[in-house]
């Protein structure tokens, strides 16, 4: 039974989980659950609270899952849905802070050259770290963002763009001398 379902595509899942298939929505939390809680530590939540936050989006997806069409993968449709519920908790206890001057100070790169993207994005501002996460951790448009965050549209595209220029930088490999390459 545990191999059928592994077998089973995440629409077919979806769709028995919607007719009340328990087994079914366990095997696409079991799929997801990681990358779910993963986004969210992106987004700046501590991994108590990506947990948390991520439980209650398999939630709301389990009693939605009825609404879910297989147009996109189901993976970006319970993330979209945490990223939501992640930026509801943000608004609700008051710690998104619309300013871009809150940039960590003297971070060295990894002498060893490899990157690490999450300590890549502790380095943006808040609002550049939860834009360019939402935008390219969950798929979301930039006017989703703007409606969801109640920001200004270009000011989503511009944390957005600084963000992903910052990462760019930050992630290039250096030339040996300590520069970054310029890769064009």
């Amino acid at each position: 039974m545990a191999q059928a379902l592994m077998d089973r595509h995440d629409v077919e899942l979806a769709a028995s989980a919607a007719a009340g298939g328990r087994r079914e929505f366990g095997e696409l939390v079991r799929r997801h659950g990681t990358a779910v809680r993963a986004l969210l530590r992106r987004m700046g939540a501590q991994s108590a609270l990506a947990d948390d936050i991520a439980q209650d989006a398999f939630i709301q997806a389990f009693e939605r899952c009825a609404e879910f069409r297989g147009e996109g993968t189901f993976a970006a449709w319970v993330k979209r849905i945490a990223a939501r519920l992640y930026i509801k908790r943000v608004a609700k206890e008051a710690r998104y802070v619309a300013e871009t001057a809150n940039e960590e100070e003297g971070h060295q790169p990894d002498p060893s050259g490899r990157v690490d993207l999450d300590e890549a994005l502790k380095a943006l501002s808040e609002p550049e770290r939860l834009c360019v996460s939402l935008c390219h951790g969950a798929g979301m448009a930039h006017s989703e963002i703007a409606t969801a965050l109640n920001l200004p549209l270009g000011t989503v595209k511009s944390h957005v763009k600084r963000g992903l220029d910052k990462l760019r930088a930050r992630l290039q490999p250096a030339d040996g001398m300590g520069r970054a390459q310029h890769v064009g």
